[in-house]
């Protein structure tokens, strides 16, 4: 069995698990994290963590398994760093919310928003997942739904107004997206009172197992998540967690 180390790329930690353990690892992030950094941390927490294969979660879009932008949380040196290199094992990259997605999924037509530092979003429908670009779209009053819903807004609005927003935009998108179920995940959902109709709640633990199943023999390429060679895959975008 292949040993997997997941990393989970995120606004204010990067956070590692391997096959076989069930503590996660964890160091800071923020503005100043930059790719070769990031390396050089995951490299040291994990010299004890005999591994395979890699899944990264990264926090922006990605098109055919690399990073097609910078992200907006961290550091630079993000796009055209060659991860699989610098990490010396096969590597697979994801969009992180993506990866959070894919580990919450429990059939049917689901929609995952990430409540964190931005807004991710990702959608399933039956089994496939499709790409997504909701952070940055046009919500109300010349914002988009990641200034209502992201920490900035949380900020801005305030808790009660904040929660009146998410539990619209899920209203919303149900609607738009004609989904089964939401899956709220991210770090602020705990600061929701009560989950909005149609929707349940995720856990971050859930991007470690989207990044074990990253390497399931379902073609990764279906998801966007193969570093070499995965020519039909489509850009999976959105915002990161935590």
């Amino acid at each position: 069995m292949k040993r997997i180390l997941v990393i989970d790329i995120g606004g204010t930690h990067v956070k590692v698990l391997v096959t076989g353990e069930n503590a996660p690892r964890k160091t800071p992030s923020g503005p100043d994290l930059t790719a070769e950094a990031m390396v050089q941390a995951v490299l040291s927490m994990t010299e004890d963590w005999p591994h395979d294969v890699i899944s990264i979660g990264y926090p922006g879009p990605v098109l055919r398994g690399k990073p097609r932008v910078e992200p907006r949380n961290l550091g630079t040196g993000w796009v055209g760093f060659n991860y699989e290199t610098a990490l010396g094992k096969p590597t697979r990259i994801l969009n992180d919310a993506a990866m959070q997605a894919l580990g919450s999924y429990q059939g049917g037509r689901m929609l995952f928003l990430g409540l964190g530092t931005g807004l991710g979003s990702a959608l399933i429908y039956d089994g496939e997942l499709e790409p997504m670009e909701l952070a940055h779209l046009a919500y109300k009053k010349g914002k988009t739904f990641e200034d209502y819903l992201g920490l900035r807004g949380l900020k801005r609005l305030g808790k009660k107004s904040w929660r009146r927003a998410v539990a619209d935009v899920v209203e919303r998108l149900i609607a738009a997206f004609e989904v089964d179920y939401v899956v709220l995940g991210g770090g602020n959902v705990d600061r929701l009172k009560e989950l909005p109709p149609g929707s349940r709640r995720g856990d971050n633990a859930n991007a470690f197992v989207g990044g074990f199943r990253m390497w399931d023999d379902k073609s990764s390429s279906d998801i966007g998540c193969e570093a070499k060679g995965a020519e039909p895959a489509q850009p999976v975008s959105a915002e990161g967690s935590e």
